[in-house]
């Protein structure tokens, strides 16, 4: 069976809580997913285009992304990929998420619907480990991905502090 969700998790965790996409995949090895998922870690790189030439339904990134909320925040925001003004969440990595979608759509394929996962992060600028609050947060994360991959409305909620 080919796999219709992609998980993919994005970061550097050589950038302390931009490390966060790499801890929930490393979480989710051991979660109850359906067999259509699968989940890859791309750290630092544009690997994920290649991926997604295959074509998926959803497309579901997680990542550490400052948008003013309180640290450890778990959000979920829907992408629209064909838009001309794609937000640069992952810009830091090696990937332009505009230039992934160009791409995709130049080759004729599609990443289908895209949710990025995020947290908010405390810190983004440099050590190894991720700070207390987006710690807590990874177990928010992969219960929401796991949600989303089943098909299910997300419950979002605080990670304790």
């Amino acid at each position: 069976m080919k796999p219709c969700v992609l998980v993919a998790g994005v970061g550097n965790s050589l950038l302390g809580d931009d490390g966060f996409g790499m801890e929930v995949v490393q979480h989710l090895e051991g979660a109850c997913l359906p067999g259509w998922v699968q989940i890859a870690d791309y750290e630092i790189g544009g690997r994920i285009t290649c991926d997604l030439v295959g074509g998926y339904d959803t497309t579901i990134l997680i990542d550490a992304t400052p948008r003013g909320e309180r640290p450890g925040t778990v959000s979920v925001l829907e992408i629209d990929a064909g838009a001309t003004a794609v937000p640069s969440f992952t810009a830091g990595h090696g990937m332009r998420p505009d230039a992934v979608f160009q791409l995709l759509e130049l080759l004729g394929c599609d990443a289908g619907r895209v949710l990025l996962v995020s947290c908010e992060p405390l810190r983004v600028d440099g050590g190894i480990g991720l700070s207390p609050p987006v710690h807590q947060a990874v177990r928010v994360a992969v219960r929401v991905v796991t949600d989303l991959a089943w098909g299910a409305s997300p419950r979002l909620e605080q990670a304790e502090t």
